[in-house]
């Protein structure tokens, strides 16, 4: 009889939707020779390639620093989106395995070279929890400015020499990183009280080609003929070099997974983005944190998280991001060029950017869609029913069905299965260059009770054919009861919501709209520049229940309209209220926006 009731206990615990893994294993990895204060990589290594046949088995690190180092890790050719592709040597190899777990216990994971600290590839249910990511050296170098010279447009920054080792050659400075010696390259300029970058921080960005470096004594430098403006005295000038270069080193990156979560991880420096995953199907992330440490401004070379070509659910809840060089989400797919129609269905494609070479477009079975590259609309949708790859630039793709008739000018091509859920509650943006949010994805989007301040604009819904080729038109997206604290800081017109393709010179505005059902309602916009919404070529816009307060944190900005609309449909802008501003916000139309409702609004005034 109790056997018979345990049994069926089981079944009840089963069928109730809770799974358990059998022969589920904890290992101290301690017991491996894996303890802090000496160069466990190896070591690491070899015990991942122990256990990646085996299911549910989690690797415990005893708190503490653990030091990870390029000579003895495993190295493997790497095709990583929006980075640099080629040899990475890595610290936690996981490839294909399934609901493995790192537990760091607290730990801080210290690489001293130019690696990928985790690298998963075909992983299924795993989790990464417990832990920080950290280098024992920037792959940025931060000047603090000491003297400005405004009317010869120079100025002296001071060095350390420790921190950023460097040398002088030829009126160039080199920054020595990691056995790789980098010119300035990119840069900004930083305010350390805000620990965000400066506003207005472009007019004071250095011309690297043109820069002259001298000695000016003491660990001092002089830069000279490089500004339109000279930096102020106490801000800091990060520089952090160029392509190929300055973004091999992601702290994480995730491929061909599914169900994966990231717990209580922190990422306090890479050479690259802190989070980029490709074709991966549902993935979370709880309480992550980008942030840099506190003798650093910076953070991260590029993005806190971005996510191409994937699918499921992306969830981001309780999470930090700030101080990074680059955005703090960005969710898209992928626009492929088609080079050439072969007949008899296939087309010979080449992948757009060559940040995305390498990238695992399609498979068999998903379905696509062929457009014109000219208005970035479609015209077809058809099945994959081939991938042949010739090499990381271009594939022959065989579709079921090709329309009788293809469009004379360019086209593209864009997967229609691979698009995400997204979701993100609670989650804070902060501080960073560039913007808090990019998503251009056909799945339904919800982001909720954030808090927002960035450089540039708040979220941006774009899509592009023609710089990023990053695509997916919106047709469900809520973003309600954020705050939005500051945005653009920068000092040009940044909105706290842009929703607008991107288009160059030869791209134009096709028939029909680009964006779809966007509801942008219930926030609060902490505003020194009085904008709150741009939008272009969107059908089903909702701004509704939005307060505007005046900030005087920064100065104020030259008056743009507060609302934008331009080649819109079915408008509905109700119930929202300005207060604190000295001067009418208004909003504005274009003669080609159509079904526009504007109702119950306090403080703006409609321009004709």
């Amino acid at each position: 009889m109790k056997h018979s009731l345990t049994s069926l206990l089981l079944v009840v615990f089963l069928l109730s939707g809770h799974t358990c893994t059998l022969g589920a294993e904890v290992i101290n990895v301690a017991d491996h020779g894996i303890v802090p204060g000496k160069d466990v990589t190896f070591a690491v290594n070899q015990l991942i390639q122990d256990v990646l046949d085996k299911d549910g088995v989690t690797l415990q690190f005893p708190k503490g620093q653990y030091d990870f180092y390029p000579e003895n890790a495993i190295e493997k050719y790497r095709a990583v989106a929006n980075h640099d592709n080629g040899l990475k040597r890595m610290g936690f190899p996981l490839f294909d395995c399934q609901n493995i777990t790192i537990d760091g216990g607290d730990s801080t994971f210290m690489f001293h070279g130019r690696m990928v600290p985790v690298t998963m590839d075909h992983v299924r249910g795993a989790t990464l929890k417990n832990f920080s990511i950290d280098w024992i050296r920037s792959f940025h170098a931060e000047l603090t400015v000491v003297e400005s010279n405004a009317n010869e447009q120079s100025f002296v920054v001071q060095v350390d020499p420790e921190a950023y080792p460097y040398t002088l050659q030829d009126s160039k400075v080199l920054f020595q990183r990691f056995g790789q010696e980098d010119p300035i390259g990119s840069n900004i300029v930083f305010d350390p009280t805000t620990r965000a970058p400066l506003h207005n921080t472009r007019d004071y960005s250095v011309n690297s080609s043109r820069a002259k470096v001298t000695q000016a004594g003491g660990n001092r430098l002089r830069i000279t003929d490089a500004v339109k403006k000279s930096p102020p005295v106490g801000s800091v000038l990060v520089v952090y070099g160029v392509h190929p270069t300055s973004r091999l080193c992601p702290a994480i990156h995730v491929t061909n997974s599914q169900d994966l979560r990231i717990e209580n991880v922190t990422v306090r420096e890479a050479g690259g983005m802190a989070l980029i995953v490709e074709r991966t199907n549902n993935i979370t992330l709880d309480h992550m944190v980008v942030t840099s440490n506190q003798d650093h401004l910076v953070a991260t070379r590029a993005d806190a998280t971005h996510f191409i070509g994937c699918k499921g659910t992306i969830k981001l809840d309780d999470c930090l991001f700030e101080h990074m060089l680059d955005d703090g989400i960005n969710v898209h797919g992928a626009y492929v060029k088609i080079e050439k129609y072969l007949g008899d269905r296939e087309f010979l494609c080449e992948i757009s950017h060559f940040q995305q070479w390498g990238l695992t477009f399609a498979e068999p079975g998903d379905r696509v869609a062929l457009l014109s590259r000219e208005t970035i609309l479609p015209f077809a949708e058809t099945t994959v029913e081939n991938v042949h790859v010739l090499n990381e630039h271009r594939f022959v793709m065989t579709v079921s069905e090709v329309p009788e008739s293809l469009p004379d000018g360019p086209m593209s091509v864009e997967n229609l299965t691979w698009y995400p859920d997204l979701e993100m509650r609670n989650n804070i943006i902060r501080e960073n260059r560039a913007r808090s949010v990019l998503v251009t994805t056909k799945g339904k989007v919800l982001i909720e009770n954030n808090h927002f301040s960035s450089q540039m604009h708040g979220i941006l819904i774009e899509g592009d054919n023609n710089k990023w080729y990053e695509s997916g038109a919106v047709g469900d997206v809520t973003i309600r009861n954020n705050v939005f604290e500051n945005i653009g800081f920068s000092g040009s017109q940044n909105y706290p919501l842009l929703a607008s393709p991107l288009l160059n010179g030869a791209q134009r505005m096709g028939a029909g709209h680009y964006h779809r059902n966007i509801r942008f309602s219930g926030n609060t916009v902490k505003s020194f520049n009085g904008l709150l919404v741009q939008a272009r070529s969107v059908s089903g816009l909702t701004i509704e229940a939005n307060t505007l307060e005046f900030s005087d944190d920064y100065p104020a900005a030259d008056p743009g309209p507060t609302i934008d609309l331009d080649y819109c449909d079915h408008v509905t802008i109700r119930a929202n209220t300005v207060t604190g501003f000295a001067r009418p916000l208004t909003i504005q139309q274009s003669s080609d926006t159509t079904n526009v409702t504007i109702e119950d609004n306090r403080g703006f005034h409609v321009v004709p």
